[in-house]
């Protein structure tokens, strides 16, 4: 990929700053500096982030609508009313549906949960849903990681006696549902201080506000945080604020005591007797999760993550693996395709996004093909396919930095309804639209994108040289994790560095370049991995001076070693 780099350099008085910072946190300078360019600017900021405390979490009822949600749920308990868990069938409504159902089983036992079908629900909350609510005598639904824009379907419950609590993530429109309560951070009348929560973040406000209100010791709610790191990192919510802290103690919780059915998830992964990142629940877990709601539908997913007995989750587990599999093969054969269609459209070059419509796709997979796209094309991309009712269903993603929502929200008059947040939304539309909808979307795209949202970039945080690499400095970027948006691994760049030799292609394709370096300021010599970068091999072995951006890794294969992952290579100015 060709990649730009953005550095800031740091001001004198930052510089001053770092220094300051470093003494008092005793950590590497480098390392004080990558901390302001990330905003974080003052010593009681630092010790927050690097020590992530489950006590810094905001009060729940600062949320509007909470003590509302909390005394609908308390005379729910008190009335023995039948409570119906409603969510979304990706992960984060999954794991939000087995959060609060766990949680709430423990005390009560009237109480179900409903995860919507794709093909026969559609997204969010259906009629289908509420009609099953209805005739399974429920009196409350608490839904999950959806339902901000159900406002005729809450309308529908209400006719019928059935109360909502609505938890939800996504952008709203300006008219809310006529729901009990509706909790949601993005609200236009918002008083809660973090609007960054995924659908599970706000289900756990839900549970951490009931607990408060019952005077069930916030302990009982730490068990539930492994679903919560899961939810976090598939999600990609920004790994900030009281995201960092789920995450931070979600992880911790997931690598000590994972709960039945999250533990034969991982078994089946591979991740056995490992340290478990966000990145492996991103690449291995989630994809597992979210598999069972596009091959089948998110109830087994959910059966899984509230299973007790370990012979039972292991059956699940399997199954859902299975889905997987089926899965990858669907997304390969989906994903040949989206790409042979986009390199044969005509003006290609000049259009700044992507729609493509195949009435034959599988709409259990089109948003990866939307990922896949953007990640390959670095353009906002919209795939749509057609459902039962001869209308046409999509899923958007976006570049970073394009809020591809509000480019949805442009054509809303051309949509039957459309919902989701500024890298990811879905959306459905009568098929004799898609033209014009083509049309519209990429003009908002040419006027609103910028010249930096339409190329890789890479986001430097300091410019060191190899004298700056050590153990101290290993063990104060290992802090930083866990790692996601706003809160990548830190990445730096050493300029005017050399072979110093040794240096090889390696790899089953010689595709990798395993580099022995040094810089123009030490004779330090760093041991560097740079994968899928062979065809820099010949200029490297010419001894000339080229320009690094890496992260700074413990080598896995040698305990104590120092390994530069280098992510780019540029010959230097």
């Amino acid at each position: 990929m060709n990649y730009e780099w953005c550095y800031n350099p740091p001001s004198d008085a930052e510089l001053q700053l770092a220094g300051e910072m470093a003494e008092e946190l005793r950590i590497s300078p480098v390392v004080a500096r990558v901390l302001i360019s990330r905003g974080i600017d003052n010593v009681q900021d630092a010790r927050r982030f690097f020590r992530p405390q489950l006590t810094d979490l905001h009060d729940p009822f600062l949320f509007q609508d909470m003590h509302k949600a909390v005394n609908r749920l308390n005379e729910a308990l008190g009335r023995k009313e039948r409570i119906l868990v409603y969510g979304d069938y990706d992960v984060d409504g999954c794991t939000a549906v087995a959060l609060v159902y766990r949680f709430l089983q423990q005390y009560y036992s009237n109480i179900d949960y409903y995860i919507p079908d794709r093909n026969e629900d559609g997204y969010g909350v259906s009629r289908k849903g509420v009609d099953y609510a209805c005739e399974t005598g429920v009196g409350l639904v608490i839904v999950l990681d959806c339902g901000i824009k159900a406002i005729e379907e809450v309308a529908y419950a209400k006719e019928k006696g059935i109360d909502f609590i609505i938890c939800d993530h996504h952008v709203p429109d300006q008219e809310l549902p006529p729901a009990v309560a509706v909790l949601n951070a993005k609200r236009f009348d918002n008083t809660y201080p973090y609007e960054h929560l995924c659908g599970c973040g706000v289900g756990f406000k839900l549970l951490q506000a009931f607990a408060k209100s019952n005077g069930i010791e916030f302990s009982q709610l730490i068990p539930m945080l492994d679903l919560c790191a899961i939810s976090i990192a598939a999600d990609l919510v920004p790994i900030m604020g009281e995201n960092r802290i789920l995450a931070y103690h979600g992880l911790r919780q997931l690598n000590s005591s994972p709960s039945t059915g999250v533990k034969a998830l991982m078994e089946i992964c591979g991740l056995k007797n490992k340290e478990i990142s966000l990145g492996d629940i991103i690449f291995k877990i989630g994809p597992r999760i979210n598999a069972s709601g596009r091959m089948q539908t998110g109830n087994e997913a959910v059966a899984l993550l509230i299973e007790k007995d370990p012979k039972k989750a292991k059956e699940i587990a399997t199954r859902i693996n299975e889905y997987n599999e089926q899965r990858k093969d669907l997304d390969k054969a989906m994903t040949e395709e989206a790409n042979r269609i986009v390199k044969t459209l005509e003006h290609r070059h000049e259009h700044k996004s992507i729609v493509l419509f195949n009435e034959e796709w599988h709409r259990g997979i089109i948003g990866i093909v939307a990922s896949r796209l953007t990640e390959v094309f670095y353009k906002p991309s919209v795939v749509l396919t057609s459902n039962e009712d001869g209308m046409a269903t999509g899923s958007a993603r976006s570049v970073p930095g394009f809020d591809v929502y509000k480019a949805i929200e442009s054509c809303a008059d051309l949509l039957e309804n459309f919902g989701g947040h500024t890298y990811a939304a879905g959306l459905s539309l009568p098929a004799q639209n898609i033209p014009e909808f083509r049309r519209r979307f990429e003009q908002y795209v040419q006027e609103h994108i910028q010249p930096e949202q339409i190329n890789a970039v890479l986001c430097v945080d300091a410019v060191i040289d190899f004298r700056d690499i050590n153990r101290r400095i290993v063990s104060d970027i290992k802090r930083f994790a866990p790692y996601g948006p706003d809160n990548q691994k830190p990445l730096f760049c050493t300029q005017q560095v050399y072979d110093y030799g040794t240096s090889k292609v390696v790899g089953r394709d010689q595709e990798h370049i395993k580099l022995e370096l040094v810089d123009s300021k030490s004779s330090t010599v760093m041991n560097g991995i740079a994968f899928g970068q062979s065809s820099q091999a010949r200029y490297i072995k010419t001894k000339r001076a080229f320009d690094i951006v890496y992260h700074i890794e413990e080598n896995s294969h040698k305990r104590g070693e120092i390994q530069l992952q280098i992510e780019d290579i540029k010959t230097s100015e």
